[in-house]
């Protein structure tokens, strides 16, 4: 197959990964976005190892990047033990690093070396539609694209992924408070912490330097009436939880909490696209965060349809065989994310006769599964080509 024109629909993360993909590959790609500049939202992204592999495979560096952890710890509200994932030996076995990062500095690394002439701000998505062997896309401004491939990379609310007829997301009745917060100090910055309570739960996870990423999870429904002052909320429901939690409910404002809550919702995962149009990342698959695994399945999505295009002289066929290779997978992992943690103390405690190392284990095979880790390394890394 010769050189594409791709359109993608969405400069986040993804759309950005994407691209950088395909012009490695010597497609001509454009990314239409309707903000006025490529800007990063929210806090900090757990990067994976499977997550960690695209990025390398992209020539995006890391290093310095965020905080390397080496373990996630898990108890109760009341301090017991549940169990200590040991990420060190995760990363022994799937041979990429594991790391939370800021989302501003993750898309910095991603732009590093991208021709952001590439991007299109201020490009409003209204309409798409196919024409013989090409689609389409309406701006807001009043012009029309055409390319071989559309892309819809547009997040939880995609216009792309309405127009092929997928079904629209369900809210899972959890919210998250969520954001960064820089400390005087951090004692243990390489150890990520989860605690599970009856009614809630809340994770404070180090991002680097002394920034931490915090997250306090609660029950949410449409038409919830957000309180005057939430961070009084957050403290009734947390307080006391640990010395951490608290230092850290001290500090937090409501001005920290002015862009929470995020509702969590779920896509079902579409069957297929249609002609030449697919769907990617939360587009195709949003997800709760609970296994902080939206941003490593986008990544992976773009590995694969790398993949399929490379070896494929048949648009459609390339494009339909992307989305059956990553559905079974990525529908476990958007399952697996469903499973809300938050119980009572006594329905807890089998969880902590688990030995740590069966924890480890599951996990890393359950991760090493949803990876595609057989197509990792035959990707050919090349510097990317501009057309």
């Amino acid at each position: 197959m010769g050189p594409l024109r791709i359109l993608v629909v969405g400069a986040g993360v993804s759309g950005i990964a994407t691209a950088r993909a395909l012009l490695r590959d010597g497609h001509e790609v454009t990314i239409f976005d309707q903000r006025p500049d490529i800007t990063a939202g929210g806090g900090a992204v757990t990067i994976w190892s499977n997550g960690a592999t695209v990025l390398d495979q992209l020539g995006v560096d890391m290093v310095g990047a965020g905080q390397p952890l080496s373990a996630v710890r898990v108890t109760t509200a009341s301090g017991r033990p549940l169990a200590t994932v040991d990420l060190d030996t995760m990363v022994s076995r799937l041979g990429a690093p594991i790391r939370m990062v800021p989302r501003r500095i993750l898309l910095e690394r991603l732009l590093t070396g991208f021709p952001v002439g590439r991007v299109r701000c201020r490009s409003r998505a209204i309409a798409v539609s196919h024409a013989g062997d090409e689609v389409r896309v309406d701006l807001q401004d009043g012009s029309t694209v055409s390319g071989d491939v559309l892309i819809g990379a547009d997040g939880l609310h995609s216009l792309v992924r309405e127009t092929v007829g997928a079904p629209p997301a369900r809210p899972t009745g959890w919210c998250s408070w969520q954001g960064l917060i820089t400390l005087p100090r951090i004692a243990e910055p390489h150890v990520a912490r989860m605690m599970i309570g009856a009614h809630g739960n809340l994770g404070l996870w180090p991002a680097g330097e002394t920034q931490m990423q915090w997250w306090f999870d609660l029950p949410w429904a449409p038409g919830f009436s957000r309180p005057p002052r939430p961070i009084a909320m957050i403290r009734r429901h947390f307080a006391g939880w640990s010395d951490l939690v608290d230092e850290v409910l001290a500090r937090l404002t409501d001005e920290d909490l002015a862009a929470s809550p995020f509702p969590h919702f779920r896509h079902p995962v579409p069957d297929a696209g249609i002609g030449r149009v697919t769907l990617l990342g939360d587009a195709a698959h949003t997800m709760p965060p609970t296994l902080a695994q939206g941003t490593n399945q986008a990544l992976l999505d773009a590995m694969v349809l790398r993949r399929a295009l490379s070896e494929s002289t048949d648009v459609v066929s390339a494009l339909r065989r992307y989305e059956n290779t990553r559905r079974r997978r990525v529908k476990a992992v958007s399952w697996v994310t469903t499973q809300q943690v938050s119980r009572s103390e006594a329905a807890l405690r089998p969880v902590s006769l688990v030995p740590d190392r069966a924890v480890t284990w599951a996990l890393t095979r359950f991760l090493g599964w949803t990876s595609h880790r057989g197509i990792a390394p035959q990707m050919v890394t090349a510097p990317m080509e501009v057309r």
